[in-house]
Protein backbone atom coordinates (compact mmCIF):
# COMPACT_ATOMS: atom_id res chain seq x y z
CA UNK A 1 0.00 0.00 0.00
CA UNK A 2 2.57 2.01 0.93
CA UNK A 3 4.81 1.43 -2.30
CA UNK A 4 2.01 2.32 -4.04
CA UNK A 5 0.97 5.54 -2.55
CA UNK A 6 4.21 6.33 -3.30
CA UNK A 7 4.42 5.55 -6.91
CA UNK A 8 0.83 7.86 -7.09
CA UNK A 9 2.58 10.69 -5.19
CA UNK A 10 5.62 10.68 -7.79
CA UNK A 11 3.03 10.82 -10.74
CA UNK A 12 1.39 13.74 -9.59
CA UNK A 13 4.27 15.33 -9.03
CA UNK A 14 5.26 14.60 -12.40
CA UNK A 15 2.02 15.85 -13.41
CA UNK A 16 2.26 19.05 -11.88
CA UNK A 17 6.09 19.62 -12.82
CA UNK A 18 4.75 18.81 -16.89
CA UNK A 19 1.78 21.32 -16.43
CA UNK A 20 4.35 24.05 -14.94
CA UNK A 21 6.45 23.73 -18.24
CA UNK A 22 3.44 23.76 -20.55
CA UNK A 23 3.79 26.86 -22.82
CA UNK A 24 1.40 28.43 -24.89
CA UNK A 25 1.54 27.26 -28.51
CA UNK A 26 -1.06 28.30 -30.95
CA UNK A 27 -0.66 27.24 -35.10
CA UNK A 28 -3.13 28.31 -37.81
CA UNK A 29 -2.78 29.31 -41.48
CA UNK A 30 -4.60 32.26 -42.63
CA UNK A 31 -5.44 34.16 -45.86
CA UNK A 32 -3.57 37.53 -45.91
CA UNK A 33 -2.77 40.29 -49.23
CA UNK A 34 -1.00 38.52 -51.55
CA UNK A 35 -1.51 35.03 -49.93
CA UNK A 36 -1.52 33.12 -46.76
CA UNK A 37 0.83 32.24 -44.10
CA UNK A 38 1.23 29.80 -41.07
CA UNK A 39 1.02 32.01 -38.06
CA UNK A 40 2.01 31.02 -34.60
CA UNK A 41 1.95 33.04 -31.43
CA UNK A 42 4.00 31.47 -28.27
CA UNK A 43 5.37 32.39 -24.82
CA UNK A 44 8.38 30.06 -25.96
CA UNK A 45 11.81 31.78 -26.14
CA UNK A 46 11.74 31.43 -29.69
CA UNK A 47 9.02 30.95 -32.92
CA UNK A 48 8.68 27.30 -33.55
CA UNK A 49 10.96 25.56 -35.66
CA UNK A 50 8.66 24.91 -39.16
CA UNK A 51 9.21 23.22 -42.51
CA UNK A 52 7.67 23.56 -45.95
CA UNK A 53 7.52 19.97 -48.13
CA UNK A 54 10.37 18.55 -45.90
CA UNK A 55 12.62 21.53 -46.00
CA UNK A 56 13.60 23.31 -42.95
CA UNK A 57 12.35 26.97 -42.93
CA UNK A 58 12.30 30.11 -40.57
CA UNK A 59 9.01 31.88 -39.47
CA UNK A 60 9.48 35.41 -38.92
CA UNK A 61 9.13 37.37 -35.57
CA UNK A 62 6.01 39.79 -36.24
CA UNK A 63 5.59 40.63 -32.43
CA UNK A 64 7.79 40.52 -29.74
CA UNK A 65 6.98 40.33 -26.10
CA UNK A 66 5.89 43.16 -24.79
CA UNK A 67 3.47 45.19 -22.02
CA UNK A 68 0.26 42.98 -21.38
CA UNK A 69 1.83 40.45 -23.83
CA UNK A 70 4.16 37.70 -23.39
CA UNK A 71 3.83 36.09 -26.06
CA UNK A 72 5.57 36.41 -29.58
CA UNK A 73 3.89 36.63 -32.87
CA UNK A 74 5.15 34.29 -35.69
CA UNK A 75 4.29 34.26 -39.39
CA UNK A 76 5.78 31.93 -42.72
CA UNK A 77 4.49 32.92 -45.94
CA UNK A 78 3.65 29.81 -47.72
CA UNK A 79 4.45 28.91 -51.72
CA UNK A 80 0.99 28.56 -53.56
CA UNK A 81 0.87 24.11 -54.12
CA UNK A 82 2.83 23.53 -50.99
CA UNK A 83 1.88 20.10 -49.97
CA UNK A 84 2.90 19.95 -46.51
CA UNK A 85 3.93 22.80 -43.68
CA UNK A 86 4.63 21.64 -40.27
CA UNK A 87 5.02 24.24 -37.02
CA UNK A 88 6.82 22.76 -34.41
CA UNK A 89 6.28 19.07 -36.10
CA UNK A 90 2.76 19.45 -36.31
CA UNK A 91 0.87 19.87 -40.01
CA UNK A 92 -1.12 22.46 -40.41
CA UNK A 93 -4.11 22.71 -42.47
CA UNK A 94 -3.28 24.20 -46.19
CA UNK A 95 -5.64 26.18 -48.77
CA UNK A 96 -7.15 23.88 -51.34
CA UNK A 97 -7.31 25.45 -54.48
CA UNK A 98 -11.79 25.18 -54.76
CA UNK A 99 -12.62 25.89 -51.46
CA UNK A 100 -16.02 23.44 -51.52
CA UNK A 101 -17.21 23.68 -47.82
CA UNK A 102 -17.12 27.51 -45.82
CA UNK A 103 -17.97 27.70 -42.46
CA UNK A 104 -18.95 31.68 -41.49
CA UNK A 105 -18.78 32.16 -37.50
CA UNK A 106 -18.84 35.62 -35.30
CA UNK A 107 -18.93 37.59 -32.68
CA UNK A 108 -17.91 34.83 -30.47
CA UNK A 109 -15.80 36.44 -27.42
CA UNK A 110 -17.42 36.64 -23.75
CA UNK A 111 -19.05 40.03 -23.31
CA UNK A 112 -17.97 41.94 -20.02
CA UNK A 113 -18.77 45.45 -19.68
CA UNK A 114 -19.85 47.36 -16.98
CA UNK A 115 -22.23 46.33 -13.99
CA UNK A 116 -24.90 44.93 -16.34
CA UNK A 117 -23.36 43.84 -19.19
CA UNK A 118 -21.64 40.38 -17.86
CA UNK A 119 -22.16 36.73 -19.53
CA UNK A 120 -21.52 33.69 -17.61
CA UNK A 121 -17.88 33.19 -19.29
CA UNK A 122 -17.45 30.26 -17.54
CA UNK A 123 -20.66 28.26 -18.11
CA UNK A 124 -20.65 26.70 -21.73
CA UNK A 125 -24.02 27.32 -21.64
CA UNK A 126 -24.29 31.34 -21.50
CA UNK A 127 -21.21 30.76 -23.21
CA UNK A 128 -21.01 28.18 -26.03
CA UNK A 129 -18.08 29.36 -28.35
CA UNK A 130 -15.74 26.57 -27.32
CA UNK A 131 -18.69 23.73 -28.31
CA UNK A 132 -19.35 25.86 -31.30
CA UNK A 133 -15.73 25.74 -32.28
CA UNK A 134 -15.26 22.25 -31.15
CA UNK A 135 -18.78 20.89 -33.32
CA UNK A 136 -18.07 22.73 -36.80
CA UNK A 137 -14.26 21.37 -36.67
CA UNK A 138 -16.35 18.16 -37.05
CA UNK A 139 -18.08 19.65 -40.06
CA UNK A 140 -14.31 19.39 -41.86
CA UNK A 141 -14.57 22.79 -43.90
CA UNK A 142 -12.30 23.83 -46.24
CA UNK A 143 -12.14 27.38 -44.95
CA UNK A 144 -13.28 29.47 -41.74
CA UNK A 145 -14.18 32.79 -42.15
CA UNK A 146 -14.72 34.30 -38.80
CA UNK A 147 -16.25 37.91 -39.45
CA UNK A 148 -14.85 39.47 -36.88
CA UNK A 149 -15.22 40.38 -33.14
CA UNK A 150 -13.34 38.30 -31.14
CA UNK A 151 -12.49 40.12 -27.91
CA UNK A 152 -14.89 41.12 -25.96
CA UNK A 153 -13.60 41.60 -22.13
CA UNK A 154 -13.48 44.97 -21.68
CA UNK A 155 -14.15 45.50 -17.87
CA UNK A 156 -13.61 43.53 -14.73
CA UNK A 157 -16.29 40.99 -13.94
CA UNK A 158 -19.03 42.54 -11.83
CA UNK A 159 -18.77 41.91 -7.93
CA UNK A 160 -20.87 38.62 -7.28
CA UNK A 161 -21.16 37.51 -10.52
CA UNK A 162 -19.74 33.82 -10.34
CA UNK A 163 -20.34 33.02 -13.62
CA UNK A 164 -17.60 35.11 -14.64
CA UNK A 165 -15.54 36.02 -11.43
CA UNK A 166 -11.59 35.80 -11.84
CA UNK A 167 -11.85 36.48 -15.62
CA UNK A 168 -9.10 38.77 -17.36
CA UNK A 169 -10.22 41.39 -18.89
CA UNK A 170 -8.72 44.41 -21.39
CA UNK A 171 -6.68 44.67 -24.00
CA UNK A 172 -4.01 42.00 -22.63
CA UNK A 173 -2.92 38.39 -23.81
CA UNK A 174 -4.93 36.18 -21.06
CA UNK A 175 -7.97 37.73 -22.53
CA UNK A 176 -6.74 37.28 -26.24
CA UNK A 177 -6.07 33.29 -25.39
CA UNK A 178 -9.58 32.55 -22.98
CA UNK A 179 -11.98 34.26 -25.66
CA UNK A 180 -10.69 32.85 -28.69
CA UNK A 181 -7.12 30.96 -28.64
CA UNK A 182 -7.89 28.40 -26.15
CA UNK A 183 -11.80 28.09 -27.48
CA UNK A 184 -10.71 28.20 -31.15
CA UNK A 185 -8.15 25.87 -31.02
CA UNK A 186 -9.30 22.76 -32.60
CA UNK A 187 -11.29 25.08 -35.63
CA UNK A 188 -7.60 26.44 -35.97
CA UNK A 189 -6.28 23.60 -36.78
CA UNK A 190 -8.97 22.43 -38.81
CA UNK A 191 -8.80 24.22 -41.39
CA UNK A 192 -7.40 27.90 -43.19
CA UNK A 193 -9.20 30.80 -41.72
CA UNK A 194 -9.94 34.03 -42.95
CA UNK A 195 -9.95 36.51 -40.08
CA UNK A 196 -12.62 39.99 -40.52
CA UNK A 197 -11.65 42.63 -37.96
CA UNK A 198 -14.64 43.85 -36.13
CA UNK A 199 -15.08 47.06 -34.05
CA UNK A 200 -14.15 45.20 -30.69
CA UNK A 201 -10.88 44.96 -32.48
CA UNK A 202 -10.46 48.94 -33.12
CA UNK A 203 -7.38 50.52 -31.61
CA UNK A 204 -9.20 51.68 -28.41
CA UNK A 205 -10.26 48.01 -28.07
CA UNK A 206 -9.10 44.76 -28.85
CA UNK A 207 -6.94 46.17 -31.47
CA UNK A 208 -3.34 45.68 -29.98
CA UNK A 209 -4.29 41.77 -29.22
CA UNK A 210 -5.51 41.56 -32.70
CA UNK A 211 -2.57 43.69 -34.41
CA UNK A 212 0.05 41.52 -32.58
CA UNK A 213 -1.71 37.94 -33.70
CA UNK A 214 -4.43 38.09 -36.47
CA UNK A 215 -4.43 40.91 -38.33
CA UNK A 216 -3.39 40.15 -42.34
CA UNK A 217 -1.20 43.23 -42.25
CA UNK A 218 1.80 44.17 -41.18
CA UNK A 219 2.70 44.59 -37.84
CA UNK A 220 4.82 47.27 -37.33
CA UNK A 221 5.45 49.49 -33.95
CA UNK A 222 6.41 52.52 -35.59
CA UNK A 223 2.68 53.03 -37.30
CA UNK A 224 -0.64 53.23 -35.15
CA UNK A 225 -1.04 52.84 -31.32
CA UNK A 226 0.95 49.76 -30.36
CA UNK A 227 1.27 48.72 -33.84
CA UNK A 228 -2.76 49.14 -34.13
CA UNK A 229 -3.41 50.36 -37.60
CA UNK A 230 -6.66 51.90 -39.07
CA UNK A 231 -8.27 50.32 -41.47
CA UNK A 232 -5.91 49.22 -44.72
CA UNK A 233 -6.94 48.34 -48.52
CA UNK A 234 -9.24 45.55 -48.57
CA UNK A 235 -7.08 42.38 -50.27
CA UNK A 236 -8.49 39.16 -52.49
CA UNK A 237 -9.23 36.03 -51.76
CA UNK A 238 -9.37 33.09 -54.49
CA UNK A 239 -11.30 30.45 -53.79
CA UNK A 240 -11.48 28.58 -56.93
CA UNK A 241 -14.30 30.12 -59.55
CA UNK A 242 -14.82 32.29 -56.64
CA UNK A 243 -13.33 35.45 -55.36
CA UNK A 244 -13.88 37.18 -51.95
CA UNK A 245 -12.51 40.36 -51.16
CA UNK A 246 -12.14 41.31 -47.31
CA UNK A 247 -12.91 44.90 -46.41
CA UNK A 248 -12.23 46.36 -42.97
CA UNK A 249 -14.99 48.59 -41.63
CA UNK A 250 -14.46 47.92 -38.30
CA UNK A 251 -14.53 51.97 -37.56
CA UNK A 252 -17.58 52.75 -40.10
CA UNK A 253 -19.95 55.24 -38.39
CA UNK A 254 -23.47 53.45 -38.47
CA UNK A 255 -25.75 55.66 -37.26
CA UNK A 256 -24.76 59.34 -39.46
CA UNK A 257 -23.25 59.12 -42.70
CA UNK A 258 -19.64 59.85 -42.44
CA UNK A 259 -18.64 61.41 -45.58
CA UNK A 260 -15.01 61.19 -45.25
CA UNK A 261 -15.07 57.32 -44.60
CA UNK A 262 -18.15 57.00 -47.09
CA UNK A 263 -15.36 58.49 -49.91
CA UNK A 264 -12.72 55.75 -48.16
CA UNK A 265 -14.76 52.79 -48.69
CA UNK A 266 -16.58 53.64 -52.15
CA UNK A 267 -13.63 52.79 -54.38
CA UNK A 268 -13.62 49.52 -52.34
CA UNK A 269 -16.80 48.57 -53.23
CA UNK A 270 -16.01 49.08 -57.13
CA UNK A 271 -13.24 46.79 -57.03
CA UNK A 272 -15.18 43.90 -58.02
CA UNK A 273 -15.72 45.40 -61.31
CA UNK A 274 -12.33 44.43 -62.15
CA UNK A 275 -12.96 40.55 -61.00
CA UNK A 276 -14.20 38.55 -63.84
CA UNK A 277 -16.42 35.93 -61.99
CA UNK A 278 -18.99 35.70 -58.99
CA UNK A 279 -17.44 38.36 -56.29
CA UNK A 280 -18.13 38.16 -52.53
CA UNK A 281 -17.11 40.44 -50.12
CA UNK A 282 -16.89 39.87 -46.13
CA UNK A 283 -17.17 42.68 -43.92
CA UNK A 284 -18.39 43.14 -40.23
CA UNK A 285 -20.77 45.29 -40.19
CA UNK A 286 -24.09 44.73 -42.32
CA UNK A 287 -25.84 47.39 -44.75
CA UNK A 288 -29.05 46.62 -45.09
CA UNK A 289 -30.09 44.18 -42.12
CA UNK A 290 -32.33 44.90 -39.42
CA UNK A 291 -31.55 43.61 -35.68
CA UNK A 292 -34.50 45.87 -33.56
CA UNK A 293 -37.12 48.36 -34.12
CA UNK A 294 -37.22 51.51 -32.83
CA UNK A 295 -40.48 53.10 -32.95
CA UNK A 296 -41.83 51.02 -35.47
CA UNK A 297 -38.33 51.83 -37.67
CA UNK A 298 -35.51 49.31 -38.49
CA UNK A 299 -32.33 49.84 -36.26
CA UNK A 300 -29.01 48.42 -36.84
CA UNK A 301 -28.32 49.56 -40.66
CA UNK A 302 -24.97 51.41 -41.53
CA UNK A 303 -25.55 54.83 -43.56
CA UNK A 304 -21.98 55.26 -43.89
CA UNK A 305 -21.73 51.94 -45.97
CA UNK A 306 -24.50 52.03 -47.51
CA UNK A 307 -23.93 55.89 -49.16
CA UNK A 308 -20.66 54.23 -50.11
CA UNK A 309 -22.50 51.10 -51.58
CA UNK A 310 -25.04 52.86 -53.36
CA UNK A 311 -24.96 52.07 -56.91
CA UNK A 312 -21.32 50.57 -57.13
CA UNK A 313 -21.55 47.48 -56.26
CA UNK A 314 -21.10 44.99 -59.99
CA UNK A 315 -23.58 42.70 -60.82
CA UNK A 316 -20.94 39.73 -60.07
CA UNK A 317 -21.07 40.37 -56.63
CA UNK A 318 -23.22 37.83 -55.57
CA UNK A 319 -23.29 38.17 -51.65
CA UNK A 320 -22.01 39.63 -48.57
CA UNK A 321 -20.79 38.17 -45.35
CA UNK A 322 -21.15 39.97 -42.26
CA UNK A 323 -21.87 39.87 -38.08
CA UNK A 324 -22.25 42.65 -36.04
CA UNK A 325 -25.69 41.36 -35.25
CA UNK A 326 -25.81 38.76 -32.61
CA UNK A 327 -27.94 36.30 -34.58
CA UNK A 328 -28.23 34.06 -37.94
CA UNK A 329 -30.30 35.78 -40.89
CA UNK A 330 -29.94 35.80 -44.61
CA UNK A 331 -31.40 38.38 -46.71
CA UNK A 332 -32.70 39.46 -50.01
CA UNK A 333 -33.49 42.53 -51.41
CA UNK A 334 -36.44 43.66 -53.85
CA UNK A 335 -33.83 45.53 -55.55
CA UNK A 336 -31.11 44.40 -57.60
CA UNK A 337 -28.18 43.94 -54.71
CA UNK A 338 -26.25 41.20 -53.44
CA UNK A 339 -27.84 38.42 -50.86
CA UNK A 340 -26.80 39.46 -46.87
CA UNK A 341 -25.58 36.79 -44.93
CA UNK A 342 -24.83 37.37 -41.40
CA UNK A 343 -23.58 35.31 -38.90
CA UNK A 344 -23.08 36.72 -35.52
CA UNK A 345 -24.75 33.98 -33.18
CA UNK A 346 -21.16 32.73 -32.23
CA UNK A 347 -21.17 33.03 -28.63
CA UNK A 348 -21.77 36.46 -27.24
CA UNK A 349 -25.05 37.67 -25.64
CA UNK A 350 -28.01 37.28 -28.78
CA UNK A 351 -30.52 39.55 -30.28
CA UNK A 352 -33.44 38.63 -29.49
CA UNK A 353 -35.73 41.16 -30.51
CA UNK A 354 -34.67 40.73 -34.56
CA UNK A 355 -38.03 41.49 -36.38
CA UNK A 356 -39.31 39.46 -39.27
CA UNK A 357 -37.26 40.91 -41.38
CA UNK A 358 -39.21 40.42 -44.76
CA UNK A 359 -41.34 43.45 -45.77
CA UNK A 360 -38.89 45.50 -43.74
CA UNK A 361 -36.87 48.75 -45.71
CA UNK A 362 -33.65 49.50 -44.41
CA UNK A 363 -31.52 52.73 -45.79
CA UNK A 364 -34.32 52.47 -48.69
CA UNK A 365 -34.20 49.11 -49.56
CA UNK A 366 -36.97 46.54 -48.76
CA UNK A 367 -36.23 43.21 -48.12
CA UNK A 368 -38.30 40.74 -50.09
CA UNK A 369 -37.17 37.24 -48.85
CA UNK A 370 -35.20 35.18 -45.99
CA UNK A 371 -34.98 34.82 -42.41
CA UNK A 372 -33.68 35.30 -39.45
CA UNK A 373 -33.34 32.74 -36.43
CA UNK A 374 -32.80 35.10 -33.33
CA UNK A 375 -32.12 33.61 -30.00
CA UNK A 376 -30.09 30.49 -30.84
CA UNK A 377 -25.90 30.33 -30.45
CA UNK A 378 -24.41 28.91 -33.63
CA UNK A 379 -22.35 29.16 -36.85
CA UNK A 380 -23.25 28.74 -40.48
CA UNK A 381 -21.79 25.99 -43.52
CA UNK A 382 -22.13 26.88 -47.26
CA UNK A 383 -21.54 24.38 -49.34
CA UNK A 384 -20.99 24.63 -52.82
CA UNK A 385 -23.22 22.70 -55.62
CA UNK A 386 -20.52 20.21 -57.22
CA UNK A 387 -22.66 20.05 -60.58
CA UNK A 388 -22.55 23.85 -60.92
CA UNK A 389 -19.25 24.93 -63.01
CA UNK A 390 -20.10 28.64 -62.59
CA UNK A 391 -20.22 28.64 -58.95
CA UNK A 392 -23.11 30.52 -58.25
CA UNK A 393 -25.02 27.75 -56.70
CA UNK A 394 -24.57 27.26 -53.08
CA UNK A 395 -26.42 25.65 -49.97
CA UNK A 396 -26.18 27.36 -46.96
CA UNK A 397 -27.41 25.92 -43.85
CA UNK A 398 -27.64 27.44 -39.84
CA UNK A 399 -26.67 25.13 -37.24
CA UNK A 400 -26.90 25.56 -33.69
CA UNK A 401 -24.13 25.11 -31.59
CA UNK A 402 -24.15 21.57 -31.29
CA UNK A 403 -24.60 20.92 -35.04
CA UNK A 404 -28.76 20.94 -35.64
CA UNK A 405 -29.93 22.58 -38.57
CA UNK A 406 -31.73 25.83 -37.82
CA UNK A 407 -32.51 26.56 -41.52
CA UNK A 408 -31.27 25.56 -45.16
CA UNK A 409 -31.15 27.87 -47.96
CA UNK A 410 -30.33 27.66 -51.85
CA UNK A 411 -28.00 30.24 -53.31
CA UNK A 412 -28.18 30.90 -56.91
CA UNK A 413 -26.29 34.37 -57.83
CA UNK A 414 -28.40 37.07 -56.13
CA UNK A 415 -31.29 34.65 -55.70
CA UNK A 416 -32.70 33.10 -52.61
CA UNK A 417 -34.88 30.02 -51.54
CA UNK A 418 -35.58 28.78 -48.18
CA UNK A 419 -38.10 26.60 -47.80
Amino acid sequence: MLKRSAQMFALSAALVASSAQARDLYRWVQYVPGGFEARAVTDGPACPAASIDGQAANMVERSTPGENYPVRGCALSLPKGAKLVTLDGVPVPLPKERANRILVMGDTGCRLKGADRAQACHDMSEWPFRLGAAMSADFKPDLVIHVGDMHYRESECPTGKTGCAGSPFGDTWPVWKEDFFDPAESLLNAAPWVMVRGNHEECERGGIGWARTLDPYVYDLKNGRAGCLGPQQPYQVDLGGLTMIVMDVSTADEQKLNDAQAAFFRPQFELAKSIAGPVWFTFHRPIWAVEYLVNGKPGGDNKTLAAAAKGVLAPNVQAILSGHHHVFEVLQYKGDLPLQIISGNGGNELSLDVPEPVGQVVNGETISGGLAKPGIFGFAMMERDATDASGTRWTLTAHDRRGNVLARCQLDQRQLTCP
